[in-house]
């Protein structure tokens, strides 16, 4: 029998139960910083699929950008795979509900790691794009990150910044934009028939801080068509986080 995963022993923060079945997938998420900007609903509401409901927080849409370093990504029967269990990635993403149940839909997932593209694309139905990236710690906490995507007719979609945490490391308050913008422990997304499915993840509750953020370029949205509000983004680093992830199952 396989242990028990560390993350399991803290579920009472989770909005609904662990669910039932073995997970399938771990990771842990280090250097990740949140951005986000608010957009207005009717604009979201083009951009996301009728089977989800645009979920708000006081009257507006958000629309996130994420970089972070995947690390120790392994299957629950596997080890690690030199070269392909640590590598960035970025995710530009929205917040939605499906009955009772808010989660996270994706609009591009970017990866420096060729093999988890395909499979996430194959299996997960992710919209995962191959990139050119890199993502640098350096000196208290400092991380440079840039990322070119390169997959075929994807859009041209690049981002460069250099970021670092600041101030004291928190846990959001459940009902705060922080806590809507972070707590989330479902993925929705389509099969290639456009059937709902969704994926849950779990982990211990965030530990998010402020941070610093020069972003020299950023057109991740572009191939959605959206131009990002001319405002500084609301922004959290976190602290490394560990991750299970079950597969997709049909809502």
């Amino acid at each position: 029998m396989l242990p028990r995963h560390s993350s399991l022993g803290h579920t009472d923060h989770r909005p609904w139960p662990v669910p039932a079945g073995p997970w399938i997938m771990a990771m842990t998420w280090r250097n990740l910083l949140f951005m986000h900007w608010p957009i207005a609903p009717d604009v979201m509401r083009r951009l996301v699929p009728p089977p989800f409901e645009v979920d708000k927080f006081n009257e507006s849409a958000w629309l996130g950008s994420v970089p972070l370093m995947m690390n120790a990504v392994l299957g629950r029967c596997s080890p690690a795979i030199p070269g392909v269990s640590r590598f960035p990635e970025l995710n530009v993403r929205t917040y939605v509900r499906v009955k009772d149940r808010p989660g996270v839909y994706f609009f591009s997932l970017d990866a420096h790691q060729p093999l988890a593209v395909a499979m996430a694309r194959r299996f997960f139905h992710l919209p995962y794009c191959r990139a050119a990236m890199c993502c640098e710690p350096a000196s208290r906490g400092e991380v440079y990150y840039r990322s070119a995507r390169t997959h075929p007719g994807s859009g041209d979609a690049r981002f460069e910044a250099r970021y670092q945490p600041v101030g004291t490391a928190r846990t959001a308050v459940n009902g705060a934009l922080d806590h809507f913008l972070t707590e989330r422990y479902r993925l929705y997304t389509t099969n290639c028939q456009g059937e709902l499915r969704y994926g849950e993840i779990h982990h211990s509750p965030w530990r998010l801080r402020g941070a610093d953020v020069e972003i020299r370029c950023n057109t991740m949205t572009a191939p959605l068509g959206l131009k990002l509000p001319n405002t500084k983004p609301l922004l959290y680093y976190t602290e490394p986080l560990d991750v299970i992830a079950w597969p997709l199952r049909p809502e």
